[in-house]
């Protein structure tokens, strides 16, 4: 461990040499990268990485370790991590574990001694590339078992979960649609005293509005909606019954739905301070976010959707609301725990709408 070579070799062939730690797999998938400088408990246990290598620009991984409350899954399918340093003696008084032993009981490999931000120039400048994490340094080998890889590298399937339960509270019914949702939702939810069914991506809309709930959150998740055609083809029939909101992949899902296309950004959106105009309210918020689809604001015009977020960096949209049903959704994580409380009031909101809607209030 961080001596032992171990090499990040990128589809176009170019190869960066680094050191071991964490788990020993050979893994490859899609390179993208994290701006963050906190949080790395939370990114790394986010489902919506699935099958993904994520490059970390913060030059410091891992000192404040993991512990036993912030982690998003206690299954985590992420691919692999890059980082400039690992630190392997973490100071935290909440700290039960250190990155190393984490990765390693997860068999998910890292990789440090990499000049990370050139990495992030790289994607940056042109695009998201395939990559693997290997420990040989037969190079050639280790691209032809790329090119024979499954490029299909998303699966709602493999992380979302397999049988309904339910998280208690005393309050409004929500039934949670599990694309590869955030422990941190739920737990954000019961805080506001809902009662939240976590149900499988593939539950059938008869099933879900059996349970009679007050409301519907589609949750995030991995890859694009495009992917998940069961989820789309409901979520319009559940919104004419009840509340619908959507949080990253189900935020793509319900613009699908609608008539809105999908999109992919050329290097996505990962980090805690990404700046995110309202529209409507006509502020700022910084966001938290993780996607590399976005909705094709163009297509939004055929639709009954309205914009009302979008990103201040590039104009890509944000969030959208239905002009007459009680649907809202935003591309970002509302309140997330790993980054800005910007926007946690749009939890709220929801809940809000929710709860005049069913005559709760």
């Amino acid at each position: 461990m961080l001596k032992d070579k171990r090499y990040l070799v990128l589809e176009d062939g170019t190869v960066y040499e680094g050191y071991q730690f964490g788990g020993k797999a050979d893994r490859a998938g899609e390179l993208v990268f994290n701006t963050s400088m906190f949080g790395f408990q939370e990114m790394i246990t986010d489902s919506a990485y699935a099958n993904q290598i994520v490059t970390f620009s913060y030059p410091l991984v891992g000192n404040t370790g993991f512990n036993s409350e912030d982690s998003e899954t206690m299954k985590p399918t992420i691919a692999g991590i890059v980082v400039r340093e690992a630190a392997l003696l973490p100071s935290n008084f909440r700290t039960n574990e250190t990155l190393h032993d984490y990765l390693e009981r997860h068999n998910i490999p890292g990789i440090s001694g990499i000049d990370t931000r050139s990495i992030v120039r790289k994607i940056r400048d042109g695009g998201t590339l395939r990559a693997v994490l290997s420990d040989s340094d037969d190079v050639d080998a280790v691209i032809e078992t790329l090119k024979s890889t499954d490029e299909t590298v998303h699966s709602v399937r493999d992380v979302s979960t397999s049988s309904p339960y339910i998280s208690t509270g005393v309050g409004s019914r929500v039934v949670l649609i599990d694309l590869g949702k955030q422990e941190s939702l739920v737990r954000s939810l019961n805080s506001a005293g809902c009662e939240v069914t976590v149900v499988p991506h593939d539950t059938p809309t008869y099933d879900i509005l059996r349970m009679k709930p007050d409301g519907v959150i589609i949750s995030s998740g991995p890859g694009s909606p495009e992917d998940i055609p069961s989820i789309v083809d409901n979520v319009r029939t559940i919104a004419e019954q009840v509340p619908v909101f959507g949080v990253g992949l189900g935020h793509q899902a319900i613009a699908l739905a609608f008539g809105a296309k999908i999109e992919a950004l050329p290097f996505g959106h990962r980090g805690s301070n990404i700046p995110v105009r309202n529209i409507e309210r006509k502020t700022v918020e910084i966001t938290s976010q993780n996607h590399g689809f976005a909705v094709s604001r163009e297509s939004l015009e055929q639709t009954d959707l309205v914009i009302t977020h979008e990103a201040i960096n590039d104009d890509s949209v944000e969030g959208i609301r239905h002009k007459s049903l009680p649907i809202m959704s935003v591309q970002y994580y509302p309140g997330a725990i790993d980054g800005p409380d910007d926007s946690s009031y749009i939890l709220e909101e929801f809940i809000n709408r929710m709860n005049k809607e069913n005559n709760h209030a």
